[in-house]
Order: structure tokens, then C-alpha cells, then sequence
């Protein structure tokens, strides 16, 4: 089990989400590390909304790669 952990994490770290919209652009690891931050004279509120989507995204990235591993949770949970 430790391992896929491993393998996994590896994974996301390996994994890209781009968001390049309404003068932002970010490009963010699918462990949630940014990898590269441009903001071309926009509102903070705007780069807030596009990192949180960002994030939302490397989330979504995650979610999906836990559950084909060993059937997700269910895996864990003996079902």
C-alpha cells in the first residue's frame, strides 16, 4: 500500500493543469505546487478566483489517480 502511496504522489507530481484566462496564468502541479505564476494587470480577486481554480483542478487530477488505484477507498476499506 505504501508503495502505490508513493507511486502516486510521484504521479502527481508529474501531472500539469494550465489556467490561462482573463489575464492570469498559472500552471500548477497536481500535488498542488505552483509551478509558474503570470498576472497581467488584473484584480486580486480575479487571481484568487482563477488560482482557486487552479487548485480546484490539481484536486479533481488527485481524486481521479486515488481512485484507480486499488479501487480508491474502497480498496482500503475491504469492500
Amino acid at each position: 500500500m505504501r508503495k502505490q502511496a508513493m507511486e502516486l504522489q510521484k504521479q502527481l507530481q508529474d501531472e500539469k493543469i494550465e489556467i490561462d484566462e482573463d489575464g492570469v496564468r498559472i500552471v500548477i502541479s497536481g500535488d498542488q505546487k505552483i509551478l509558474e505564476f503570470e498576472n497581467r494587470d488584473v484584480s486580486d480577486e480575479t487571481v484568487r478566483n482563477k488560482l482557486n481554480k487552479a487548485i480546484k483542478s490539481s484536486q479533481e487530477v488527485a481524486a481521479r489517480k486515488l481512485s484507480s488505484m486499488t479501487g480508491g477507498l474502497q480498496g482500503l476499506l475491504g469492500k
